[in-house]
């Protein structure tokens, strides 16, 4: 009897597995550099988890180069006409010009969903593309960067179970996560989650702003929704996002403060750790020449650099010149001014790599533009960082480090040799930052399970379960008014007042009535 239940066990996991290597997932990036890394490593991690993978991607953005790499998945890719694709190139360029130098950034971040947007309309009108996921034989479930707002109503189009992947910090978008404003700073706040009085107040009044925002952004796919979508079936975005089975977020309690989650929401930190490889010997040569002063690995990513004036890159070359260490700097030598003379402790290149070079020993400092995968990796490494901020959630995400005692940020725009100099000096003799640091390496790195396991752990879980229904809240099928109890603070009002005024009308009759006996003993 036993060896007969043994071997009934063996068979239901055996058949399980057999499901779990048929699964087929579909990965959607239609989001350019930091995102296309995110999901592509998401993609190799499912697939090397034993998960069939399709990627449908868009190739009309900025794409790293690597993306001539052979993956080791499908890929169904697609892109907008000629026409319209130099033009959202275009507006893309000038848009990420405005952000970068401060002009009337949210303006300009609104013309960009509207961009995104009119890609989701040609995306959703290519029926060779839509029928060939809405077939049975495509995929069972669909995994996608919540920024990219356009595969939520690609998920709704065509009827698919989705998890979302969240690539910026939990706090940038309302996905119906509770969050009491006196400890949950809002978006754009600058604010920890210990707050004093009026940071309460700020905290309370950035709520309503971030709402509006939300509004606003969604409202750029409303002509999206009324073109693809029947009147009277058509979705509203901020209900999808409640939809998802599952919220993975590419961060964790080494760099967020602690807050309530629900049980389909997961912390997946540190997704881009690989094995450390050696580096190039070019690099080791260099590094070598500085012996105990160590290095300072400066990257800004793709478009930081592009944007990268001429006055800048001067102010940030005659502030390396001040360091006793050797630094290593992303910068094109197309972007280099001609009359700028090339300090003797810097190494310019076009490509590092970067995870190899935050792991070597004598690193000493990370100077970055501040986005969460970059901090990331800063945080696995335990290296203390600066930041020079420039737009998006980047002043978000180095507030956290500033708050943690990782490092310090300063903004691209005010950057000048001699306080960017002191500023580095100071993360790299105070001994505060490099301890701070090596504290959220050993949180990131202690977890009973690494990223990749919790990622691919989940989702078998998902598939196993036939969806995540188990996980969500019943709150999210309740109207708002039921949700805050205002029904419940209604009636029980209603209950006090009209039991006052019962109780008042019952008195005076009382009172009425011994008045009249004692009037007519007295008579």
């Amino acid at each position: 009897m036993a060896a007969h239940r043994h071997w009934l066990l063996m068979s239901f996991f055996f058949l399980e597995v057999i499901l779990l290597e048929a699964a087929k997932i579909l990965t959607i990036s239609t989001l350019s550099a930091s995102h296309y890394i995110l999901m592509n490593r998401v993609s190799q991690i499912l697939h090397g988890g034993g998960h069939n993978v399709i990627k449908l991607l868009y190739e009309g953005g900025d794409i790293p180069d690597f993306r001539k790499e052979k993956p080791s998945y499908q890929i169904i890719s697609w892109r907008p006409p000629e026409d319209q694709e130099k033009k959202f190139a275009d507006l893309r360029h000038r848009l990420t010009e405005e952000i970068t130098y401060g002009r009337q950034e949210f303006q300009a971040v609104l013309k960009l969903y509207e961009h995104y947007g009119n890609l989701c309309t040609h995306l959703l009108s290519r029926d060779d593309i839509m029928d060939a996921l809405r077939d049975e034989t495509c995929c069972i479930l669909l995994y996608f960067d919540a920024v990219d707002l356009c595969s939520f109503l690609v998920a709704e189009k065509i009827g698919k179970p989705f998890v979302v992947f969240l690539s910026i910090l939990a706090n940038n978008i309302d996905f119906g996560l509770p969050s009491p404003l006196s400890y949950v700073p809002m978006s754009g706040s600058l604010l920890t989650d210990k707050m004093d009085f009026w940071g309460r107040v700020k905290n309370f009044l950035m709520s309503f702003d971030f709402s509006m925002r939300q509004k606003k952004i969604h409202s750029q796919f409303d002509s999206t929704i009324q073109e693809h979508f029947e009147e009277g079936s058509q979705p509203v975005l901020s209900q999808l996002l409640q939809k998802a089975e599952l919220w993975l977020l590419s961060s964790d309690f080494a760099l967020e403060f602690a807050r309530p989650l629900f049980p389909n929401t997961i912390y997946v930190g540190g997704l881009l750790d690989k094995p450390v490889k050696p580096i190039p010997q070019d690099l080791e040569n260099f590094i070598s020449q500085f012996e105990d002063s160590g290095f300072v690995l400066v990257a800004l990513a793709s478009i930081a650099t592009m944007h990268q004036t001429m006055e800048i890159i001067k102010e940030m070359n005659s502030a390396f010149a001040r360091l006793p260490q050797g630094v290593l700097w992303t910068c094109k030598d197309s972007h280099w001014p001609r009359d700028v003379r090339l300090a003797p402790n810097v190494k310019i290149v076009d490509w590092i790599p970067q995870n190899d070079l935050l792991a070597y020993p004598s690193i000493r400092l990370f100077v970055t533009h501040g986005g969460l995968n970059s901090v990331n990796e800063a945080i696995q490494h335990g290296v203390p960082m600066v930041g020079i901020t420039i737009f998006g959630d980047q002043p978000e995400n180095m507030f956290r480090v500033e708050a943690k005692n990782l490092g310090v940020s300063i903004q691209l725009q005010t950057l000048k040799a001699e306080s960017f100099a002191l500023t580095m000096k100071e993360v790299i003799e105070d001994k505060r930052y490099k301890s701070a640091a090596m504290a959220a390496r050993a949180i990131r790195r202690s977890y009973p399970l690494t990223s990749t396991q919790r990622l691919v752990g989940w989702i078998d879980h998902i598939l196993q379960t036939g969806g995540g229904a188990h996980l969500k809240p019943h709150v999210f099928q309740q109207p708002w008014h039921v949700q805050n109890l205002l029904d419940v603070l209604l009636f029980l009002v209603g209950f006090t007042l009209g039991s006052l005024w019962l109780f008042k009308n019952v008195l005076t009759l009382l009172l009425r009535s011994l008045s009249g006996t004692r009037k007519e003993k007295e008579s």
